[in-house]
């Protein structure tokens, strides 16, 4: 239906203007009962809808309306599977529809910057590539059913601790590389209805207050054309916010941000212009809302929890599988050790928990599978409540393992371990569950250990189990997926969206995380991750990308379209990718670009493309990425831009970011000439490594030379010739007056100086 918001919001008294930008309760929107204008739901449900019961605590942690509970970001980013998530999205927009909601709020894009943070389980990974490409699709899925998004939490949440005050403080190329781009390509291909600002502060502002974030970059640079709303408390002084461009505040403040609003405009601080824009935007969004409503709309419960299966198995990763220990054979005896088995953990905690529609558990699911083949012991192994050994059900355990052909444990993390509103303070699971993994494996040779958690953790056990499943969590239908894994009628395809690394110490936030008091400070700049791994050569646990499989593939026939291309040209990878094996699967081809020589320190290799390609044994395809400009630029500060410097690129094409299995090279022209001009304190040695003005330095230098002592250096003295080179080289020009024995003047060093800038001008530079 088309609607002259011009004309309605004219109608509007300044009252029931300021009255559209603050929540009417905890969930709902404020609407304008004489103007036509509706109050809409939103509700919480990244992986899972959970619309509050009607009587239902405010804060939302009970009673929510059963709804299918899909696997947290955590894992749904570890298929690697663009279609897959957007499935996951339609689902998810078709339950809104069904319970009348207009806004899932979700999916959270933030950066994984340390393993610690509580509420990781809710983020996609370490890689801003791979985030944006879930995220985006994530959005795409929801939206496709007349239901918003809300990206969140915008920007730069990466911890829990004092997360309503802490001034994330980050130097603007890790903003803008790591932080950001996490963001950036969800907002431009998505158009997610609404950006949700982050609690924290951002360099000293407050996210939900900053023009930088909001205005420039969301709507000015990204072109964002929805609403931006607050996290449920999230702003500090609301004019503020309204001037740098938050249109709604969640949840009601109770007439508080309204008055200020009102205040502001009748004392001339506030322009009501900055109402009318707001108020546009916020009725498109209301009314988009409307006209998407479909009446009668129900969805298939049973439908959506096969589809939550399905994306539980693609989404789980075999970590180690030695001496082919997996598949399990459907005979014999097989011990199920773990309470996790029979009570799995299976989502997170906090304002995401979902009541699911139904809920399996892996040890019903394998007695299903073994029914008439097999038996099946079950130990529970440990307290999920208590970190304490207990004798009694170790005991029990070890004689159901001994008893047992193969034993499969089921551990992780507890709910009390990770959760939103703290961060964890260790990467350990708990010591009544380590003591559990080496007492079986003590009597027990073919250990099988699947793990349920929201994050990495360490695993000083790992060399005692043949094979190591990480389920993260897996939602409602965790426990078929499981079995359906363990038993071969599925092959494993989820590779690690995040690095595991041996121990805490080896992060790179480690220092830093989570700062001092109500400041953070992101020493550690672009090396997150595997940027930092790889580039300081420091061994993981499991690295990025790493998933095995129970077949093999064979990586063949890297090529480009051109060797070399201009930064505005695109270039085409082509590769070929086999199943070698005799098993179905499929392989999550992954490609990284490196920088073979920059001006800036840049990582070993980042990730720019990937693609996941189902193969029937014996069977190969040919896979091709677009690169553009992005895939080879750095955030250059003083451009304010993305930049290329010209040279060599290697694409790395690889299973991991460990392992690299083909590399190509491609030579890129950049477009962009980044003046510098030549000073007096420009160097030596700056000069010479310019290709356009080496030839004319070297011979201008030649002419100071002749009378520098410096230079002039007995042929034979080798370790003072060289000693002299070094010097020299970081020499800036004005020193070289002072060691030619007055014979080069600040007069010819001004008469140099302009021509060498000549030069620099008439024939430009790249790089």
């Amino acid at each position: 239906m088309t609607r002259n918001l011009s004309d309605l919001i004219k109608k509007m008294t300044l009252q029931e203007k300021a009255s559209l930008f603050s929540g009417l309760d905890f969930w709902h929107t404020k609407g304008i009962e004489r103007l036509g204008i509706p109050s809409l739901m939103v509700t919480d449900g990244p992986h899972g809808l959970r619309k509050q019961a009607e009587g239902a605590d405010h804060l939302g942690i009970y009673a929510s309306v059963p709804a299918t509970c899909f696997p947290s970001a955590a894992g749904l980013a570890c298929s690697w599977d663009r279609d897959l998530i957007y499935q996951v999205g339609q689902a998810l927009g078709e339950e809104c529809q069904a319970e009348d909601v207009a806004v899932l709020l979700g999916p959270g894009a933030n950066i994984k910057r340390s393993p610690l943070c509580g509420r990781n389980f809710e983020y996609f990974s370490e890689d801003p590539y791979l985030s944006s490409q879930m995220a985006a699709s994530h959005i795409k899925g929801v939206q496709s059913q007349g239901v918003g998004s809300s990206l969140k939490h915008f920007a730069a949440n990466n911890q829990e601790h004092r997360r309503m005050s802490v001034d994330a403080q980050i130097d603007e190329r890790t903003l803008r590389e790591i932080y950001l781009a996490s963001f950036e390509t969800a907002v431009r291909e998505a158009q997610p209805w609404t950006v949700m600002s982050s609690y924290n502060r951002v360099n000293g502002v407050y996210a939900s207050e900053s023009k930088t974030l909001l205005g420039d970059i969301l709507r000015e640079e990204w072109g964002f054309e929805g609403i931006v709303v607050s996290d449920w408390g999230a702003v500090n002084e609301r004019v503020a916010s309204l001037l740098a461009g938050l249109e709604l505040e969640m949840p009601a403040s109770f007439g508080i941000g309204e008055a200020k609003i009102i205040a502001a405009v009748k004392a001339g601080e506030l322009p009501e212009e900055v109402l009318d824009r707001a108020a546009e935007r916020l009725l498109r969004i209301i009314f988009n809302a409307v006209d998407e409503k479909k009446p009668n709309a129900t969805y298939d419960q049973e439908g959506h929890h096969q589809l939550a299966r399905k994306v539980a198995r693609e989404s789980m990763v075999l970590l180690k599988n030695e001496a082919q220990i997996l598949p399990l054979e459907k005979k014999g005896t097989v011990a199920v050790i773990g309470a996790f088995a029979k009570n799995p953990r299976y989502q997170g905690g906090g304002s995401s928990h979902v009541n699911p529609t139904q809920l399996e558990h892996s040890l019903g699911e394998i007695e299903r599978k073994l029914e008439g083949k097999g038996k099946v012991l079950y130990a529970p192994g440990f307290d999920v409540e208590s970190d304490k050994i207990d004798a009694d059900l170790l005991a029990e355990a070890k004689e159901a393992a001994q008893k047992s052909d193969v034993s499969v444990l089921f551990v992780g993390l507890p709910d009390r371990y990770e959760s939103e509103g703290y961060d964890r303070e260790h990467l350990s699971i708990p010591a009544n569950q380590i003591a559990l993994i080496e007492a079986v494996s003590e009597v027990q040779q073919n250990l099988v250990v699947v793990i349920s958690n929201g994050a990495p953790i360490e695993m000083p056990w790992v060399d005692r189990v043949k094979g190591l499943i990480e389920g993260y969590l897996g939602g409602q239908a965790l426990g078929g997926a499981v079995a359906d894994l363990l038993f071969g009628d599925a092959n494993p395809n989820g590779k690690l969206a995040e690095t595991f690394p041996r121990k805490l110490s080896d992060n790179p936030s480690y220092l830093f995380f989570p700062g001092e008091g109500d400041k953070v400070e992101y020493r550690e700049g672009i090396f997150v991750g595997y940027r930092y791994y790889d580039t300081k050569h420091v061994e993981p646990l499991f690295p990025f990308g790493h998933g095995l499989s129970y077949t093999s593939f064979e990586y063949s026939g890297l090529s480009v379209n051109k060797k070399t291309i201009r930064d505005t040209d695109t270039v085409e990878v082509m590769l070929t990718i086999k199943n070698t094996g005799t098993t179905a699967g499929k392989e999550i081809v992954q490609l990284y670009v490196k920088d073979v020589e920059s001006t800036v320190v840049r990582p070993e290799k980042e990730l720019k493309g990937f693609v996941k390609v189902d193969l029937a044994p014996g069977e190969e395809k040919a896979v091709t990425f677009t690169l553009d400009k992005r895939a080879f630029a750095y955030y250059n500060t003083g451009l304010k831009d993305w930049h290329v410097e010209s040279g060599e690129f290697e694409l790395l094409v690889g299973a991991s970011s460990k392992d690299i299995r083909l590399s190509e090279s491609i030579t890129v022209i950049s477009t962009v000439s980044i003046e510098q001009k030549i000073d007096r304190n420009t160097t030596v040695g700056d000069l010479l490594d310019d290709p356009v003005l080496n030839p004319v330095a070297t011979e201008l230098l030649a002419k100071v030379n002749e009378n520098n002592p410096l230079a002039n250096i007995p042929d034979e003295d080798d370790e003072a010739a060289e000693m002299t080179a070094a010097m020299m080289k970081y020499m800036p020009l004005r020193a070289l007056s002072n060691f030619s024995a007055g014979h080069f003047t600040e007069q010819m060093l001004t008469e140099m100086i302009q021509q060498l800038n000549d030069v620099k001008e008439s024939q430009g530079t790249a790089k």
